[in-house]
């Protein structure tokens, strides 16, 4: 079992580092740290002396004076390193270092001459260590105006705020779960380095995008799911990742739970349940005794019939023929029957209590396309 601990345990990449890492029990032994360790030189040694693997994620990332953002990420790497010193730890090293070390500015000088601490610890005293360069990083319950401008898109469009673009530029991005990946890949190949190993490590970005790309992605999702409830198009993985990420900002106890339109007419009530772009729509009936429908037929349309509680009879008629076919239904053992185009079709309630049907299809309904024609079957 692998001993690792995170500083910056409890930030964006450390909380999703740490749980990941709590998949695996069997693999991977958490050791926990609190930011009061860098205060505290005797937990900061307890802490170090548990590792096998320490992965630096603490810093600042931004602050108002820029000579205080150096100087405190440059403090934390010290801290460490003096720690590391003292109790004469062999453990590997993991600092989170950034593609702006390449930047003429404080915040990269930070990341870069921290960079070069830590190397020369592990080659002076035998320890291991991994630089790695890292893109900009994006993922759910991000730091909004401080860890990415995927957050602060996402926080202002769920506050219903106009996000506004300051320039239009090229993002690389990588989804905070593809890093994670990386890190624990790096993990497990620890035990096998020599003492005194460095290496710097660029991470790829796994996206580019422009800005103004990303916001009009940003902008259908709450189009679509926070003003129609619709699961919209996912296109690629980074699609899914940034939705995810979007929903991660929903103000939860106040926008759930969102009621289903009912329409109820003599023979029960009809309620749509979800519209996905990648999956149709899905909808379910609440159908009084005796009472059918349907009696109706598509030409290019998929649909499902699922009989959840009650009975029902379903029946089929090719189109141009006389041939009916009958299937009977009990919500007892649920069940479903498709519908064949060119078929028309219809379902009735054969018993004495409601019957609850649940009806996929492929595709939304267009009044101005129905692909729906009436004929009784």
């Amino acid at each position: 079992m692998i001993k690792i601990g995170i500083t910056g345990q409890h930030g964006f990449i450390g909380t999703s580092l740490y749980n990941t890492l709590g998949l695996f029990p069997d693999k991977y032994f958490r050791v926990s740290f609190q930011k009061e360790y860098f205060n505290a030189p005797d937990k900061f040694d307890d802490f170090v002396r548990e590792c096998d693997v320490i992965v630096h994620l603490a810093a600042v990332n931004r602050h108002s004076d820029l000579n205080v953002l150096y100087q405190s990420n440059i403090e934390l790497v010290e801290t460490l390193t003096a720690s590391l010193k003292r109790t004469n730890s062999k453990a590997s090293v993991l600092f989170s270092s950034s593609t702006q070390e390449e930047n003429d500015n404080l915040y990269g000088r930070s990341k870069r001459e921290g960079r070069k601490i830590f190397e020369k610890w592990a080659q002076e005293e035998g320890g291991k260590f991994f630089g790695l360069i890292i893109p900009n990083v994006f993922g759910p319950f991000g730091r909004p105006f401080y860890n990415s401008v995927v957050a602060t898109f996402c926080h202002q469009l769920n506050q219903k705020e106009t996000p506004q673009i300051q320039i239009d530029s090229l993002v690389n991005l990588i989804y905070v779960g593809d890093l994670v990946s990386e890190i624990i890949d790096i993990i497990n190949i620890q035990s096998t380095l020599p003492e005194g190993f460095s290496q710097i490590k660029a991470i790829e970005s796994t996206t580019q995008i422009t800005v103004s790309e990303l916001l009009s992605l940003l902008q259908d999702f709450k189009g679509r799911y926070l003003d129609k409830g619709e699961i919209p198009h996912i296109n690629n993985s980074f699609e899914l990742n940034l939705f995810n990420t979007f929903r991660s900002f929903i103000p939860n106890i106040t926008y759930f739970p969102v009621h289903f339109i009912k329409h109820s007419d003599p023979r029960g009530s009809f309620s749509e349940v979800i519209r996905s772009n990648n999956g149709g729509q899905t909808s379910f009936s609440i159908t009084k005794p005796g009472i059918t429908r349907g009696n109706h037929f598509h030409t290019r349309k998929i649909e499902r019939f699922a009989v959840v509680q009650g009975k029902a009879r379903i029946q089929l008629r090719r189109i141009g023929t006389g041939d009916i076919l009958n299937f009977d239904l009990d919500g007892e053992q649920p069940a479903y029957v498709d519908m064949p185009i060119w078929y028309s079709h219809n379902i009735t309630n054969t018993g004495s209590e409601e019957l609850i049907t649940i009806f996929w299809i492929n595709e939304f309904y267009n009044p101005e396309d129905p692909d729906t024609y009436f004929e009784n079957v």
